[in-house]
């Protein structure tokens, strides 16, 4: 159930039953010599538009562009600043509480959004109680990355291990072979030159800027060895996160 794709009669009947919506959000960015520019919104989209056909649920219309500034020595990469980025979700927000979602979960794609994502919700309720809750409705929000879900997670470590790496990873790669066989197929590659990732946090994509970045790790892979994925593993690891994403949001939707 794409948003996009009802009318505004059809999402105030979907309200009387239920008051939750998937928000997909991920990046524009590039993905080595041989992922998709689009890999991370791609993922976060197939996975929340399948669990919305799978079960019912209302899916946003996917934040294609993150925050990825760090890639920018690539050609092809787009980059929301940090500031548009949380200024952009606290509108979104804003906007389906004022229409009458009550829980609001974020399918995140791109270890970059996981800040600005957070302060943009947190404006939202920073402004609400500043106001002693008058004026904006009460809404909760959940943020979870894709490969956060616990089946999906286990999959991808089993299949991959330290190969997985952080960025062009395997089990991203394996997922859009498995939603656009069109345009990906397997490929051969050896693993990654990378120079002083030891030097690197890597939660949540804390990069430096992207002269920095391109130094480190020249061909834009993160100790990945992308070449691993597999059709057949991206099509498990989709159904995986699918149903996993289902649980998580229907606790989400039913918790006080």
């Amino acid at each position: 159930m794409r948003l996009e794709l009802m009318t505004s009669p059809a999402v105030a009947d979907y309200l009387t039953r239920r008051q939750g919506i998937l928000i997909p959000v991920g990046a524009t960015e590039q993905h080595g010599p041989d992922g998709l520019i689009g890999t991370d919104h791609l993922c976060a989209q197939a996975i929340a538009r399948r669990c919305g056909e799978e079960h019912g649920i209302v899916v946003a219309p996917t934040l294609s562009y993150g925050m990825s500034q760090f890639h920018l020595a690539f050609p092809g990469t787009v980059t929301l600043r940090p500031s548009t980025l949380a200024a952009m979700v606290h509108d979104i927000v804003a906007s389906l509480a004022a229409t009458g979602f009550r829980r609001l979960y974020f399918l995140n794609g791109h270890g970059g959004n996981l800040a600005p994502l957070r302060c943009g919700i947190q404006e939202y309720h920073a402004a609400r109680s500043l106001a002693g809750g008058e004026g904006l409705a009460s809404v909760q929000c959940r943020l979870k990355s894709w490969w956060e879900m616990p089946a999906a997670d286990a999959l991808r470590k089993s299949l991959y291990g330290a190969q997985e790496g952080f960025h062009v990873t395997p089990s991203e790669v394996a997922l859009t072979m498995a939603t656009h066989p069109d345009v990906i197929a397997p490929f051969d590659r050896p693993p990654p030159i990378t120079v002083g990732e030891d030097l690197i946090v890597h939660a949540g994509d804390n990069y430096h800027d992207a002269a920095d970045y391109r130094a480190r790790f020249p061909d834009g892979r993160v100790i990945s060895h992308s070449a691993l994925a597999t059709r057949a593993a991206g099509e498990e690891l989709l159904k995986l996160a699918v149903q996993d994403l289902s649980a998580d949001f229907d606790a989400f939707c039913r918790a006080a």
